[in-house]
């Protein structure tokens, strides 16, 4: 062998040395106080959570002698096959494996070691409820899954995953990055966390008939909205789609069900072609009323065939023959797309990746829709009104924690006409947790609540009309000024939007940067976006809109578009404010010099905000406006609907804290003002006068 053959050989082995050191350097997360003792040994963990740990390794090893090679790492997704966040029982697979309650978070196991990544919002709750086990990492942090297990897998050894788990455009990204490790990302389609289940796993529930969207409430028949999505298809060049979305199918249909928490939608798929639509579902979740809905007994190009929810795979793998060109969702803003299984089962040369264009069909709400989004929201509003006034009469004679108020607002929402659910987690945080901006309430947390602090509230709810989001800050006793001065800030910030007319090419990262100009004015910020689009009895979360501070965005607001509007201050370990309202985007009629529509916002959220923590000296006389318009509003809207339910106590309590307050200052505060303004400027006279002297005797001169 040549000396230049041995040096290069000796030269790529000092490179795997070295590849192999940095390896075996073990990675830092988050800092688990709670897992060492004083000396910092790790504690032991001896739980549930830590066999079955133990039993999902066995079957790392399994698998070698049933599918082929060793899996030497295994990452696991908390979403579903859909990509869900919130996830059906059956399909709470993190939840099963570690004790994690959460939503928004990937594991991932090796032989030796375990870890967790999550938005640091739910870093606290993780750290609560995971074993010593596990290591916790942040979402977006400085390691990555690939760097993690690369410091912990030896180098040409795979790494397995669901791919009905996990989306497209992050299965790709892994998978380069996992190569720059020297490790090989493959499918393991059938989960080991099912495997190590069995018979536990809940079974998927039954007699849950999917229920029909009233054309009352939709705006327009199915038929119609699947005949726009097949002109848009056409434009695309493209012969059919793959519907995964639920909420996307869910719109689509004119259906709703709840086979998943917070989303009234169906498990299910779709495919729609030129020729045919195809839905993909459960046979017993099917009655006479949907088959006379869907159409189901005709074969034209506007009746819907109904297949078992599993045949889609076989499907897709038989029609994939015959198009030229299919669409799969790509990601947009909160939708993750499609899946990698779904993406993997087709041709990549006929698989056109695009944002699903029910997107932009769903977001722009119809005149039944913007109608019924404002009626669920009075509704809400006397729901709110309601169980505050009821809490505040009962507050001095009842010991109230942050879960009992959770149950409160819950049950005072969820007796209103209509209300089919709940659309998020409700969140209740109080004192020091307020100044958490991403507490979750649980029994673990649960704290008591008394009048020295604040309280904020996040919740929402579903009903056919349409789907609430609020926030709202309260308090009990007596604010501190500091208290007071953030409150108003925060509240400023909230009016100045929703009064803001603007042309339609406006960037929502520019609407967000308005709002935090109330809270940077005061050297502080909050980590959260400002406004996320929102459904129409759907996703509390919905795409295309994102009003988030530094993200670039090519999507605009449009009439008939709804979103959210929030701000916040949080002062470490003390307290914190959060309000929230939803917002319609309206059409003024008048339009840009460059031909672009003036639209304007719209409040239809209609809750009242807290007056106690309002310092009207801080609020300039258009906000002040701004504030007695939007409480007439709810003194009229809200006052109605309250005396209609015959809940006087909730009328009273709404009209006490939605008082008018004065914009100007009477005639003789503002002449006592003056005179004191003039006062005040008196010792300035003689220098002025020597000012003006020497400006003019020169000229004199």
């Amino acid at each position: 062998m040549t000396t230049a053959k041995w040096i290069w050989r000796l030269l790529l082995l000092n490179i795997l040395l070295v590849l192999g050191t940095v390896a075996a350097e073990p990675t830092r997360g988050y800092h688990r106080e709670i897992c060492q003792y004083r000396k910092g040994k790790l504690i032991q963990p001896m739980s549930l959570y830590h066999s079955r740990l133990l039993a999902l390794r066995e079957q790392m090893q399994i698998r070698a002698s049933l599918q082929g090679p060793e899996i030497y790492g295994y990452i696991l997704p908390s979403t579903d096959e859909h990509l869900n966040q919130e996830v059906a029982a059956r399909d709470q697979r993190l939840h099963y494996l570690t004790g994690y309650t959460g939503v928004r978070a990937f594991a991932a196991i090796t032989h030796h070691g375990a870890a967790m990544w999550l938005e640091k919002r739910y870093a606290q709750q993780a750290d609560g409820e995971l074993d010593c086990d596990w290591e916790i990492y942040l979402a977006n942090g400085n390691v990555s899954i690939a760097d993690w297990l690369g410091s912990r897998v030896h180098l040409d050894k795979r790494v397995g995953a669901d791919p009905h788990l996990v989306p497209h455009y992050l299965w790709a990204e892994w998978e380069r990055e996992l190569e720059d490790k020297f490790l090989k990302l493959v499918k393991v389609n059938n989960n080991l966390v099912d495997l190590i289940w069995g018979a536990e796993r809940p079974e998927q529930p039954k007699n849950q008939v999917i229920q029909v969207q009233a054309r009352e409430f939709a705006g327009e028949n199915w038929q119609d909205k699947i005949r726009e999505l097949r002109r848009r298809l056409a434009h695309l060049g493209c012969d059919a789609m793959v519907v995964t979305s639920l909420t996307e199918i869910a719109y689509l249909l004119n259906i709703r069900g709840t086979d998943i928490p917070y989303t009234p939608v169906v498990k299910s798929y779709a495919i729609v072609s030129q020729d045919d639509i195809f839905f993909y579902v459960d046979h017993g979740k099917i009655s006479l009323g949907i088959d006379l809905h869907l159409r189901t007994d005709c074969y034209n190009e506007d009746c819907v065939k109904i297949k078992e929810y599993h045949q889609i795979w076989s499907d897709i793998r038989t029609y994939a023959q015959i198009w030229k060109r299919v669409l799969v969702s790509a990601p947009c803003v909160q939708d993750l797309g499609t899946s990698e299984a779904i993406y993997s089962s087709m041709p990549g040369k006929i698989v056109v990746e695009y944002i699903s264009p029910i997107i932009f069909m769903r977001a722009q709400k119809n005149s039944d829709e913007q109608a019924g989004m404002r009626k669920a929201h009075i509704r809400d509003g006397a729901a709110i009104c309601e169980s505050m006034s009821n809490m505040e009469a009962r507050f001095q004679t009842e010991q109230w924690t942050e879960e009992k108020i959770k149950y409160e607002v819950e049950l005072w929402r969820l007796s209103q006409k209509h209300a089919k659910g709940l659309s998020l987690r409700t969140v209740v945080a109080y004192g020091e947790h307020s100044a958490l901006p991403y507490y979750i309430s649980s029994n673990v947390t649960n704290i008591e609540v008394s009048d020295q602090s604040l309280l904020v509230i996040e919740s929402g709810g579903q009903y056919l009309e349409g789907t609430t989001d609020v926030s709202r800050t309260f308090i009990f006793g007596e604010p501190t000024h500091d208290m007071k001065k953030a409150y108003t800030s925060v509240l400023a910030g909230i009016l100045h939007l929703a009064q803001l007319k603007f042309p339609a090419d406006l960037k929502p990262s520019e609407v967000d940067a308005l709002v935090r100009s109330m809270v940077w004015k005061d050297m502080t910020d909050y980590p959260q976006a400002t406004g996320h689009g929102i459904g129409a009895y759907g996703s509390v979360e919905e795409p295309p809109i994102s009003v988030a501070y530094g993200k670039n965005s090519s999507f605009h607001f449009k009439q008939g578009y709804f979103f959210s509007s929030e701000s916040g201050y949080y002062k470490r370990d003390d307290f914190g404010v959060r309000l929230k309202n939803v917002l319609e985007v309206v059409d003024t009629g008048h339009r840009h010099p460059n031909g672009a529509h003036f639209l304007a916002f719209q409040d239809v959220t209609l809750v009242p905000y807290e007056p106690k923590l309002i310092d009207s000296t801080l609020l300039s006389a258009v906000e002040k406006r701004l504030l007695n318009d939007y409480n007439a509003k709810i003194r009229d809207e809200i006052g109605n609907e309250l005396k209609r339910l015959g809940n006087m106590r909730a009328f009273y309590w709404m009209m006490n804290k939605t008082r008018h307050i004065r914009e100007y200052l009477p005639e003789d505060e503002y002449r006592s003002a003056i005179e004191s303004s003039s006062l005040n400027s008196q010792p300035l006279m003689p220098l002025l006068l020597l000012l003006i002297l020497a400006a003019i005797l020169p000229a004199w001169s």
